[in-house]
């Protein structure tokens, strides 16, 4: 398990700190950010190091600009945010070249507890490669790094591994902290049962995590689209549900050394074509030609309440079934509602479990949802993630 010197362990008073951010938001088309999660987020440890009169250099990326300025992707419009959320003035940097004269200038003007903010470091082609010289660029604004992106954690990029050669200590911010802790636990150090629930599309962008966890878990649950493939593995017809040919073997395979730790559906909810409004019953078994599975089946329910009960530490990636249609996301909001009222450690591990979670208003019910879809799958897979490997050890 990683033991990083994490922001508390800093002497930041006076000290410029560049904190490399997760601000990768949503925008509309005027610009305007539709979901400031990642903001929140960013906020503690930004009041930390405000509060004890850091001198705070922010940076983060937006989207894919592929090594050029696209004003669309612009952190114009987080400096707003970030403004009112801390109700003083954040010095916007609008330098093309992220490290330029007007980064150098709000940075040499800084007083204690004063926030900047860079411009999307992925305007720099540099970043994403991690060359060397847009690494000291950026440390050349700074005496000491924090690092609270855990969404890039899996990425060896300038603004969060770069940096660390020339800016030492590198600490782990609150929230890399937090994801440290509750994912690294649950993997490795769980309060049992630990029971996974994997959902979404497909077998083959989870089958390190699926190898991982039956290693570690007491049940695995599978459901959503992924479950059709185990059931091709069993014999039953899946009419026109989503399949993946080449991983039949794969998962009789894992049926085969789980033995009974795999709990998979026994009824689907299936429909005549992918619409919500789409003609649809409960089938239990096979699925017949012309009909595709969309949600898991009330037998399924709760067969999966069964297997949840006890359990003391559960994490979630992935739906049950289709949950953006109202009439297919009954799975899982059950899913999500029995989590919520659980006695266990909760943890909802990135990507499509979040939104439902969102969706279905419980996310202030959870033990910790992660703020990294690719970094918590590869957290779970039992992979080294670089961005937190490149910190100081304690």
């Amino acid at each position: 398990m990683y033991n990083k010197v994490t922001v508390e362990d800093l002497d930041v008073k006076g000290r410029k700190v560049l904190v490399r951010c997760d601000f990768n938001v949503p925008l509309d088309e005027n610009g305007n950010i539709t979901d400031d999660t990642r903001i929140k987020g960013a906020m503690p440890t930004i009041e930390y190091l405000v509060n004890n009169g850091a001198r705070v250099i922010l940076c983060s990326h937006m989207g894919k600009p592929k090594g050029e300025p696209v004003p669309s992707l612009s952190l114009a419009p987080v400096a707003k945010s970030l403004s009112e959320k801390l109700g003083k003035d954040v010095v916007f940097a609008a330098d093309d070249n992220v490290v330029g004269d007007n980064a150098k200038a709000a940075v040499a003007a800084m007083k204690d507890g004063d926030v900047v903010l860079l411009e999307n470091t992925r305007y720099r082609k540099e970043e994403t490669k991690n060359i060397e010289d847009f690494s000291k660029d950026l440390a050349s604004l700074a005496d000491l790094f924090v690092n609270d992106a855990f969404g890039t954690a899996h990425r060896a990029h300038c603004s969060n591994v770069g940096v660390t050669e020339f800016l030492k200590p590198a600490a782990a911010g609150y929230l890399i902290q937090k994801e440290i802790e509750f994912l690294g636990n649950a993997v490795n150090n769980p309060v049992r049962p630990l029971v996974a629930i994997l959902g979404g599309s497909k077998v083959s962008s989870k089958i390190s995590v699926i190898e991982n966890l039956l290693k570690k878990v007491d049940k695995l649950i599978i459901g959503g689209g992924m479950a059709y493939t185990f059931f091709a593995a069993q014999g039953k017809t899946v009419g026109t549900s989503l399949l993946e040919e080449d991983y039949i073997d794969y998962a009789k395979k894992m049926l085969s050394e789980a033995g009974d730790k795999i709990v998979l559906p026994v009824d689907t909810v299936v429909a005549k074509e992918f619409a919500n409004d789409a003609e649809s019953k409960v089938v239990e078994g096979n699925i017949p030609d012309g009909w595709m599975g969309l949600d898991i089946g009330s037998k399924t329910i709760e067969l999966f309440k069964d297997a949840l009960k006890d359990a003391k530490t559960v994490v979630w990636n992935g739906p049950m079934g289709v949950f953006e249609m109202p009439n297919f996301a009954k799975g899982t909001n059950v899913i999500a509602q029995m989590l919520a009222d659980l006695d266990a450690t909760t943890i909802i591990g990135g990507g499509d479990s979040v939104a439902a979670v969102n969706q279905a208003g419980l996310a202030d019910k959870m033990s910790h949802i992660s703020t990294g879809g690719g970094a918590s799958m590869e957290f779970l897979e039992g992979k080294d993630l670089p961005g937190i490997v490149a910190l100081t050890d304690k």
